[in-house]
């Protein structure tokens, strides 16, 4: 056990760098340190700790069980001090933070452009890294500090963070509305489904195309589907909305998207919407973050720049007249 009257706690600033980037180049730029000075400190640290925290592996390291499960209470620790003892001192347009969002490519088309004009007319230091979002269920990125926000349709955790406030617990996550959207059916222009009723008999005869975040062969249609006793043939699924776009553009295969993508497919001429045959729930599309980022004043602004970049696209926050 190291000893804490000496241990160095500079050597957690770097141990949660390298854990976030899992390379000691890139956490070297970030901490404005010589590679081989954050090389030094985390053998200190190993030393200290009697663990190899991470092992090398291809371009980067690779954490072991014990690093991964250090991590999130350090980093929750580092982040609660930095914010105690520096409130209110995040400056825009003297910044050079760099923010990881999760998101869907349909939900980053929207916002992106957004981001960029506000990063570009009042934060000029400041990067962002859209990682694609590969579950509807992104509490454990935020948990590990992988990413500072994820932006998405997470029906099953707010229903858990509910839960969790009415039983008197406090939750460990907050989230902010962005907009409401809605899912339609995508096919090809001339499709043999793209004239006449839409019938539930007539989806469930189609062949289909399944996007899917976490590559599992069913989605919430699915779900829909099985609840009214119905099931659907899925021939391909992909992981993007975009990739759907150009598929159903050029084949019998039927998909479902959110309908303010579809106009930025590229597509849209070639493409016909028609509504699903059945009640569907709706999509409220929510920032969610882990609360120990809350008080931050650089996660604050993060959270205004991503919901001011909907409200672009959303002026009345997607809802439907």
């Amino acid at each position: 056990m190291p000893n804490f009257r000496t241990f160095d706690l500079n050597l957690l600033r770097v141990f949660d760098q390298v854990m976030a980037e899992r390379n000691l180049t890139r956490a070297a730029r970030n901490l404005s340190m010589t590679q081989p000075a954050v090389s030094n400190a985390l053998n200190r640290l190993r030393d200290a700790l009697g663990d190899k925290l991470v092992t090398r592996s291809g371009y980067g390291v690779e954490p072991t069980p014990r690093a991964l499960a250090l991590w999130p209470a350090v980093g929750d620790a580092l982040r609660q001090l930095e914010g105690a003892l520096s409130p209110g001192q995040f400056v825009a347009a003297e910044a050079t933070t760099t923010f990881v969002i999760a998101m869907a490519d349909a939900t980053a088309a929207g916002l992106a452009p957004g981001l960029v004009e506000i990063i570009e007319r009042d934060a000029p230091g400041i990067s962002m890294r859209i990682l694609p979002l590969t579950t509807r269920d992104p509490r454990r990125l935020l948990d590990d500090g992988a990413v500072d926000l994820a932006v998405g349709f997470f029906p099953a955790v707010l229903a858990d963070l509910t839960a969790q406030s009415q039983a008197g617990t406090r939750p460990a996550y907050d989230h902010q509305r962005l907009y409401n959207g809605e899912y339609v059916c995508v096919m090809r222009k001339g499709h043999p489904l793209s004239k006449g009723a839409l019938t539930l008999k007539r989806f469930c005869a189609a062949h289909h195309l399944l996007v899917s975040f976490s590559g599992r062969p069913y989605g919430f249609v699915d779900e829909e589907l099985a609840a009214l006793g119905q099931t659907r043939r899925i021939v391909l699924t992909v992981n993007q909305f975009f990739t759907a776009g150009q598929v159903v553009a050029t084949s019998d295969l039927l998909t479902v998207l959110p309908r303010h993508f579809v106009a930025m497919t590229g597509r849209e001429p070639e493409l016909v919407v028609r509504d699903l045959p059945f009640e569907q729930p709706s999509v409220h599309v929510e920032s969610l973050w882990h609360h120990r980022q809350a008080q931050r004043s650089d996660h604050a602004w993060l959270r205004l720049a991503v919901a001011a970049a909907a409200l672009k696209v959303f002026p009345r926050g997607g809802e439907e007249d």
